[in-house]
């Protein structure tokens, strides 16, 4: 196990046999016996491993392994594959940890996912993907209302969530994956709000719409379609639009974001999909914002990103029943014991950014 994660740090670090061995002073055929489980490093070179790596100690040691399943990358070409190795480590260290937790309760804390039942098995229209957007808002109980907590939403319903920090030149859009047959979704932490949400409601189309879908509907354009009518459902869309429109005002399209979560640009393409603009109003305003660079940046403020509160709710819920001990729960946040403390004190410090 210890060789196995040794490895993984290193190339999530981005670093070569010899390049480690240099920067914990010992020479690379050392790294390479550890890496292939022939030799054990001592206790101060261990130290040296876990700081010049980035991991705790006990990362080394931990029991529980996991192997991601049907993995989807939402990524640009361009993403370098260094890049990519540490983002597949982050998401891996973060549901081994969740993983741990969750399995120190005697009941399972979080119910398991489960497709919603009924309507049309083979879907082929688009109206069909709206009518499957409506049918799963109405068995989660949302509703026509716009969704504030999209995360929490997902999670109540058996969707593991992970945040990692993305690269600023937004190359990476996100990665679906299952462990142990649970679904789990990945997004960028900073990333504007509207664009977690979409990602987030996209995985959730891919998931309610798997092995579904008739062989001359695309299925990202299908589950670009049912993100935006889960997001933003039909009847509100003609409610607060209306039947026809002739233009819709910039300042209209903000106000919208600003209550559904959902960017400008997928209003305008929920009015067109839905009739309620001509394809050719939707293309010339596409050629505005590009024109303006919209599509990178939004008019206004950024929708406020999601924040995940499950992981660190269950690590205080473990604490406080005696499951864990103090210095169990800094590890599971992944963070000092001094500074858990001054967050489980409310004395300050942000436990979500470490999960």
């Amino acid at each position: 196990m210890f060789s196995t994660r040794l490895h993984r740090a290193r190339k999530a670090a981005g670093l070569s046999l010899r390049d480690l061995g240099e920067r914990v002073g010992v020479s690379h055929a050392a790294i390479k016996k550890y890496e292939d489980g022939v030799a054990m490093p001592s206790s101060d070179i261990l130290i040296k491993l876990s700081r010049v790596l980035k991991v705790r100690t006990e990362y080394f040691f931990r029991p529980d392994s996991v192997a991601l399943e049907g993995i989807e990358y939402r990524k640009r070409s361009s993403l370098p594959k260094k890049r990519l190795d540490a983002i597949t480590h982050e998401i891996i260290d973060q549901i081994e940890r969740r993983i741990e937790l969750e399995n120190l309760f005697p009941q399972p804390p979080v119910k398991s996912f489960a497709m919603i039942d009924g309507g049309v098995e083979h879907l082929s229209s688009m109206d069909q993907i709206e009518g499957v957007a409506e049918r799963v808002r109405n068995a989660w109980c949302l509703g026509l209302d716009p969704i504030p907590d999209l995360i929490d939403i997902l999670e109540t319903n058996g969707i593991r969530v992970f945040m990692i920090e993305a690269d600023a030149e937004n190359k990476f859009d996100g990665l679906a994956a299952r462990v142990n047959g649970m679904p789990i979704v990945v997004v960028g932490r900073h990333w504007p709000g509207d664009r977690q949400r979409f990602t987030l409601a996209h995985e959730l189309g891919h998931l309610m719409l798997e092995g579904r879908l008739a062989d001359d509907l695309d299925e990202e354009m299908a589950c670009n379609r049912f993100a935006g009518a889960f997001l933003f459902p039909r009847a509100s869309v003609l409610q607060e639009l209306g039947q026809h429109r002739n233009a819709i005002e910039l300042k209209e399209l903000g106000l919208l974001k600003e209550e559904f979560g959902l960017s400008m640009a997928g209003i305008l393409y929920r009015a067109r999909d839905l009739g309620v603009i001509t394809p050719a109003y939707r293309k010339e305003q596409a050629k505005l914002f590009r024109f303006k660079g919209w599509f990178r940046k939004e008019p206004g403020d950024d929708y406020p990103s999601e924040k995940a509160h499950l992981f660190e709710q269950l690590v205080f819920h473990a604490l406080a029943e005696e499951y864990i001990g103090e210095s169990k729960a800094a590890e599971l946040m992944n963070m000092p014991l001094q500074q858990f403390r001054r967050v489980r004190s409310m004395e300050g410090g942000d436990a979500a950014v470490n999960q």
